[in-house]
């Protein structure tokens, strides 16, 4: 499959790609001198990551994810949910490494839990001919739970092979002794498709790589999610793509003062857009999609700064040491706060935390007696 660009297609799309490459240049300026630019920040991950899951068809509300995020969940967590905080941590992951850490080998064996930087160093050592340190592990074989650890071998080797023998792989009267199953390996089928090798798919999508690095940062990002979105590399992982596309704007160095929320803007494109027959209107729907969001990203800054500016009035002229400040600064880097978490972030109790709610004036947003919660809308 090819990913190229040619002529009559790029020209298409160059109206559009000037008004992306505009107005991420003119976000990320405006967050990297705002006060509120860290809020900003990190109340983007929250809604990005509620965008991958209303991109993928499902509903999950960013209240909820703030709550699971602070482990103080009003209700069992759902399976979208849990998704959602998978892509919250994998944003802040991304965030919090190197702006081409995520697009590198290691970087993505990480995000997708395929192997990590341990078992390349295992690799590298065992190639050099280096022991590795095991740090004391297989020193002492005759501690006093050696017979305990040797049943405990012993009991796995006869399940795995009672498994292989239920899967056709092994003869039911061979008695061979069996080598330990592969780290990949499921003889039932119950964790994936056989067939689907994600890794083939993933070096397949690397391809594309060197393509977008060679055109302007904006449409190289969708070039390789547009590839992302062809190959589909992981089954379970769908929504690596987006936060991908948001690395390497920050690996160009186009985006360096937060991680750009592809999937708030691409959740505003009509599906039949973003999922239509010809690569021509998927490309400009995606381009679309970062127009969009980093119109919205526009919008949350002036929203954010009225709010910043508001606070300000309530504890201007206060003592040095007073909590307001602080207050104001976690207010703004959350969609939603509650009495409980303010007070676990400000180590004060919770009627403290209600008395500094009433005194910076913040909006209570649930319409409730109890349970309440305040955020900036």
């Amino acid at each position: 499959m090819r990913y190229d660009l040619d002529g009559a297609m790029l020209q298409t799309l160059l109206p559009s790609i000037a008004a992306a490459e505009d107005a991420v240049a003119r976000l990320d300026e405006r967050v990297l001198r705002s006060v509120v630019g860290e809020g900003f920040a990190e109340r983007s991950h929250f809604f990005d990551a509620a965008g991958a899951l209303w991109v993928a068809g499902e509903l999950v509300h960013v209240e909820d994810l703030v709550l699971h995020d602070a482990h103080m969940d009003s209700r069992a967590p759902t399976h979208e949910l849990t998704i959602a905080h998978s892509v919250l941590r994998a944003r802040r992951r991304i965030w919090t490494g190197d702006p081409s850490w995520a697009l590198g080998v290691s970087g993505l064996a990480t995000l997708t839990a395929t192997g990590g930087e341990g078992e390349g160093k295992a690799q590298e050592a065992k190639s050099l001919g280096v022991p590795l340190e095991t740090d004391g592990e297989g020193e002492d074989e005759d501690g006093p739970l050696a017979a305990e650890m040797a049943e405990i071998d012993a009991l796995l080797a006869r399940s795995q092979k009672l498994l292989d023998v239920h899967a056709g792989k092994t003869p039911a009267s061979e008695t061979v002794a069996l080598a330990p199953a592969k780290r990949n390996e499921d003889p039932l089928g119950l964790l994936g498709d056989d067939e689907w090798d994600e890794e083939q798919r993933l070096t397949e999508w690397r391809i594309v790589q060197p393509l977008a690095d060679s055109l302007p940062p904006v449409l190289g990002a969708i070039i390789l999610f547009e590839a992302w979105e062809r190959i589909e590399p992981l089954r379970r992982q769908h929504w690596l793509g987006g936060l991908l596309v948001a690395s390497h704007l920050r690996a160009r160095g186009k985006v360096a003062s937060h991680l750009f929320s592809f999937y708030g803007g691409l959740k505003l494109v009509r599906h039949e857009r973003r999922r239509a027959r010809d690569r021509a209107t998927r490309l400009q729907a995606f381009l679309e999609a970062v127009h969009l969001g980093a119109v919205a990203g526009l919008k949350e800054i002036d929203r954010l700064s009225l709010a910043r500016t508001q606070m300000e009035l309530r504890f201007r002229g206060r003592r040095s040491n007073s909590s307001l400040p602080e207050l104001a600064d976690f207010i703004l880097s959350r969609p939603m706060v509650s009495a409980a978490m303010i007070a676990r972030h400000l180590r004060i109790t919770p009627r403290g935390a209600l008395n500094l709610v009433n005194e910076i004036g913040i909006r209570e947003i649930t319409g409730r007696g109890r349970y309440r919660a305040w955020g900036i809308i």
